[in-house]
């Protein structure tokens, strides 16, 4: 809070803003404004509400505090920034850029928001650092009234996904983010303009691309398919390399890289799945030399962006909003985002100083590190909410059945008008 404290004008947002974040890192079963509020002691969301809507402060600005508190505490060489998408299913309309779209979260096309997001991964741990709500193009962007009720600035106009991802790291390498490598799944990789901004930047990218995406081969003068060109190469050229630890120790898969184009830096970088044979692609390019095992550490670091959204959702509540507006979206994905970003820390500085040895099997009496849900559950512990007594207890009951009935009242007026026009 010291960090973000002077975002806040006034005393009133600033202790609403610091509650929300402790709600946040709370047991509560769900973390929107009813039960945020309800974990504080107050005795309305009110408070909570106008933090989000109406209360005067930057969710960008507290967003460049969190991106320097995580390099701060998560700096290392070798660090990578990751770009993807997280999907919010809603119902309704209203929920500003909300629209029936394929999201991940779900495997299936649902009506949905989608958050475009930028996370930083270091060995020390990774923590997302920025975000941009997705505004499709014709159900969004050229409605003007529906643009005004979701409160949605004149000035944001339609931008792809892409886009919006090299809006990010741009942000992140101006404000002095140390990252070599950009990587990313194949709905940034296909993209040839992002590449491009990349290779002008000097950064170098390991991203995810279609097996039918062409490549040149032959210095340039063959164009081909890239399942064509893994289909061509000899039993010796494929490599044997971990792609990282997971869930259940080090990923290994056979590896294969050949040039491509004309330069020296720029790979068509293949991975076999040793028990399926299944491949995937990536068109690499660094600004200087590299080795195979430092393309394959890179392309192994872009699980750990899931790794994020998990802890975010499932931790701090990222997708636990009840919101439509354009500004509350941001402030509430915001304050999440720092939230996870304080947990990822405190198990970062709580880390053994010397790195183990992954040859070395653990003993059955050593502890794994401080994780991130194992801080959290501590946390809570330590900053409980205030005793309820059971007047509050009862009132906030009363208050939310009266809520319910309120809304419920106004959707079957909704649904009775609906059937009458029809």
């Amino acid at each position: 809070m010291a960090r973000i404290a002077g975002r806040f004008g006034r005393v009133e947002p600033r202790a609403s803003a610091r509650a929300y974040l402790l709600g946040l890192l709370s047991k509560a079963e769900r973390k929107n404004c009813w039960q945020l509020a309800e974990q504080a002691g107050h005795v309305r969301p009110g408070p909570m509400q106008r933090l989000l809507r109406y209360a005067r402060w930057d969710a960008d600005a507290v967003r460049d505090d969190l991106r320097a508190y995580a390099v701060a505490h998560l700096g290392a060489d070798g660090a990578v920034l990751i770009v993807d998408e997280t999907g919010f299913v809603k119902k309704g309309r209203s929920s500003a850029g909300v629209q029936r779209q394929y999201t991940g979260t779900a495997g299936r096309i649902e009506n949905a928001q989608v958050g475009v997001f930028l996370a930083l991964a270091t060995s020390r741990g990774r923590a997302l650092i920025d975000r941009m709500l997705y505004l499709p193009e014709h159900s969004w962007s050229d409605d003007p009234e529906r643009r005004h009720a979701a409160g949605i600035p004149e000035t944001v106009q339609f931008r792809t996904k892409p886009r919006l991802a090299w809006e990010m790291i741009a942000a992140a390498l101006d404000a002095g983010v140390q990252a070599p490598w950009v990587t990313g799944d194949e709905a940034y990789g296909q993209d040839p303009r992002l590449r491009a901004a990349l290779e002008a930047r000097g950064t170098g990218y390991v991203m995810a691309v279609a097996c039918s995406t062409r490549v040149r081969i032959n210095h340039g003068r063959t164009l081909v398919r890239a399942d064509t060109v893994a289909g061509r190469l000899p039993a010796t050229a494929w490599q044997r390399h971990s792609a990282g630890n997971g869930a259940k120790g080090p990923r290994h898969y056979d590896w294969a890289w050949i040039h491509i184009g004309t330069g020296e830096h720029r790979h068509l970088l293949i991975r076999r799945n040793r028990t399926t044979g299944e491949l995937a692609f990536y068109l690499c390019w660094s600004p200087t030399t590299v080795a195979l095992a430092e393309l394959v550490r890179v392309a192994g670091v872009r699980w750990s962006v899931e790794e994020c959204f998990q802890a975010a959702k499932g931790q701090v509540g990222l997708d636990h909003y009840q919101v439509r507006h354009w500004t509350s979206w941001h402030r509430h994905i915001t304050l999440a985002m720092l939230a996870l970003a304080f947990l990822t820390a405190l198990a970062a500085d709580a880390a053994p100083k010397r790195p183990t040895d992954p040859h070395r099997p653990a003993r059955s009496n050593e502890q794994i590190s401080l994780t991130v849900p194992e801080i959290r559950h501590l946390l809570t512990a330590v900053f409980g909410p205030p005793a309820m007594t059971a007047a509050m207890l009862l009132q906030w009951s009363t208050w939310r059945r009266r809520h319910q009935a309120t809304a419920r009242h106004s959707h079957y007026r909704r649904r009775s008008f609906g059937k009458r026009a029809g």
